[in-house]
């Protein structure tokens, strides 16, 4: 469509600049032309010289001025002559075009409209209007991933998973800030949370392993039809920040699978320092050190067995009765008792929370 829009253009102008002038795309390839038998013809060096500069070059008798939205220039526009006249049709041609397919994108664009969908940048009344507009199938199942850029190498994060899913017709990839790029993935109906996961493996792993750059990724639930969208991804912006305030280890967050962490985030930040306030004698769980709360979570992952926590910790049974006494002096819980241990759990969860300073959405 591209092609057309710029021929277009072109060929309106062939008249007032009277030089050959055309389009080339990123492999170099000649796409519109003022001089039609050219269209189709490929300059091999030419991608060389656009690789990842926006400036005017000067090849084979002809002015080329590269654009496009991206680090790496979609297109280059080229004019016959070197001279400084050719250098100002190149750099008009170049902003009118870009203007053009600016627009075109924003009113034609399948990926530009979910982008706005997912955003909410657009009115629910209107979704289903443009959705037929653009032939877009509404009646499929679909999830938002978040992927948020930790660290990089110099490496297009955006780009790499770009490539990983090619298929604009399905899946749609899209930046909503330096760092976070978003993935609406089309998936099987009923598929299980599982896969989606495996799916997100495989892209933190993509990243890594070959390109040096590291990432986490949230996942939202899956949904039927367009307006839905803006859930999914609202559910994995919150499973990124809940992850990071209660599973600081996982580079891989589901929003189905947040459990209680998920209830705590939703809670006003009031009322857990209420919670606090009376489940604790004032400053006691301050008072717990590094290796108290080392053990304390030892006992929970053994589901409370004194005798195989005291194994795993290489301690004997008695120290560890005895440091289970201490934190009930402590706090006045008894983590041995089912209710108690529950409570404790659930209080440190609240105090990590408050500690993160959440953000909410």
């Amino acid at each position: 469509m591209s092609n057309r829009l710029f021929q277009g253009v072109v060929h309106q102008m062939r008249d007032t600049i009277d030089r050959v002038i055309g389009v080339v795309d990123d492999s170099a390839t000649i796409i519109s032309c003022s001089d039609l038998p050219k269209i189709g013809i490929t300059h091999e060096f030419i991608s060389i010289d656009m690789a990842d500069s926006h400036d005017t070059f000067i090849r084979d008798g002809f002015t080329y001025k590269p654009f496009g939205p991206h680090i790496k220039p979609d297109y280059a526009v080229f004019v016959e002559g070197v001279d400084e006249t050719a250098a100002k049709y190149a750099q008009i041609l170049a902003i009118t075009l870009s203007s053009i397919k600016q627009y075109y994108d924003e009113k034609y664009d399948r990926n530009n409209f979910i982008k706005n969908v997912v955003l909410d940048n657009i009115l629910p009344g209107d979704i289903y209007v443009k959705a037929r507009e653009l032939h877009f199938n509404t009646d499929v199942n679909r999830v938002a991933l978040l992927i948020r850029v930790l660290s990089t190498n110099d490496v297009s994060a955006y780009e790499v998973i770009q490539n990983l899913f090619p298929d604009k017709q399905k899946d749609f990839v899209f930046n909503i800030s330096e760092n976070d790029i978003v993935l609406i993935k089309e998936i099987k109906s009923g598929i299980d949370s599982k896969d989606l996961e495996k799916l997100a493996r495989s892209i933190v792993d993509t990243l890594s392993s070959e390109f040096y750059t590291r990432a986490t990724v949230g996942i939202g639930t899956a949904v039927i039809g367009v307006k839905d969208l803006a859930r999914s991804f609202k559910e994995a912006q919150v499973a990124l920040e809940v992850g990071k305030v209660f599973d600081t280890d996982k580079s891989i967050v589901s929003y189905d699978n947040l459990g209680i962490a998920r209830l705590i985030y939703q809670l006003p930040t009031t009322l857990c320092e209420t919670f606090l306030k009376e489940v604790f004698n004032r400053g006691s769980i301050e008072s717990l050190d590094h290796e108290t709360l080392f053990t304390i979570q030892r006992f929970f992952e053994n589901n409370l067995n004194v005798s195989e926590t005291s194994r795993k910790l290489f301690v004997h049974r008695n120290t560890l009765v005895y440091r289970l006494e201490k934190i009930k002096k402590l706090t006045g819980l008894d983590l041995r008792e089912f209710d108690h241990a529950i409570i404790f759990k659930i209080a440190l969860m609240v105090k990590k929370y408050l500690t993160s300073n959440p953000v909410k959405f």
